[in-house]
């Protein structure tokens, strides 16, 4: 039997962005961009979040890679977890995507570095595991603007080849304010089709919103052909309820496993700063085609009720 819960919360989760945020043995596991470590906040229920206290999960002494940590996120593979962030020596310019693996079965850590994944400026790290059981990589690389590759993986920590093929760039106006970004990549599968959730357009400012890319299963996905563009933004700022620059986000199922959940950062003001981005989360339904339809974003004194088979 489904448990229904009465319990509410209003937004945000976290004051913290680029969340990444699934449920697992009962407990809620949400990461945020903290700067100079990776930090995991741990509850029951979604309503807890926002008064739990973070733990450390990852704090690294090597200083070619422990500043300007940034958008980590976590996947249970095989019986380990992979812990996948982008960082640097404190120049941007040197930015690079790395992976820890898991000591045991909780995604809590302990963690060990595993891998250096790639050699030139890349950020934001997305994987997804294909039905036919190949893992593959996705991430931010730059060409005249921030672009999206993809590549398939060896294992957790060795891409097949270290070039990625792109598979979007920055090519519509809305994609295009402030700076041209296509970035940070994250993965949805059904019925037989492939999607890609990015954001776009420059993450400052009060624009930034999700687009969609598609593909079937059964197609080519190291083929740029394969992938097709939605033409607008799915996903974007809601003023009458003063939600700016909505984007960075990842997907999670309810506890029941009967809901679909967007988690997401955005600000509550449309001035142009990289600043003041928060943790946002709301569900989401599905459209005849099997893509995802996210609706308008929720604004912060808006109740919701918690996700179902919350206990």
């Amino acid at each position: 039997m489904i448990v229904t819960s009465t319990r509410t919360f209003t937004l945000p989760l976290n004051n913290g962005a680029d969340p990444w945020l699934l449920f697992y043995e009962g407990y809620y596991h949400l990461t945020t961009t903290q700067g100079d470590c990776i930090r995991m906040w741990k509850a029951k229920s979604l309503a807890d979040l926002p008064t739990t206290e973070g733990v450390l999960g990852w704090r690294d002494d090597n200083p070619t890679r422990n500043q300007q940590v940034w958008a980590a996120e976590f996947h249970l593979l095989g019986n380990k977890w992979y812990l996948y962030y982008t960082a640097s020596d404190g120049e941007d310019r040197n930015h690079r995507i790395y992976v820890l693996e898991s000591e045991g079965g909780d995604p809590l850590g302990a963690y060990h570095f595993k891998a250096q994944l790639t050699h030139s400026w890349t950020i934001d790290p997305g994987l997804f595991v294909h039905p036919n059981g190949t893992i593959y990589f996705l991430w931010t690389g730059v060409d005249n603007g921030n672009i999206l590759l993809i590549q398939k993986m060896l294992n957790p920590w060795t891409l097949a080849h270290e070039q990625g093929v792109v598979i979007s760039r920055a090519t519509h106006e809305w994609e295009r304010h402030g700076f041209p970004v296509n970035e940070a990549p994250e993965i949805l599968q059904r019925h037989g089709k492939i999607i890609v959730v990015y954001s776009a357009c420059d993450t400052g400012t009060p624009d930034y919103c999700l687009g969609m890319l598609t593909a079937n299963e059964g197609d080519n996905l190291l083929d740029a052909a394969s992938w097709h563009k939605h033409p607008t933004p799915i996903f974007r700022r809601n003023d009458a309820k003063g939600v700016f620059g909505v984007g960075h986000n990842g997907f999670f199922k309810s506890p029941a496993g009967t809901q679909d959940w967007l988690v997401y950062h955005a600000k509550k003001h449309d001035h142009f700063t990289y600043e003041d981005r928060l943790t946002c989360a709301k569900p989401f339904t599905w459209n005849d085609d099997d893509t995802p339809n996210f609706g308008e974003p929720v604004g912060w004194d808006e109740v919701q009720v918690v996700p179902s088979g919350e206990k």
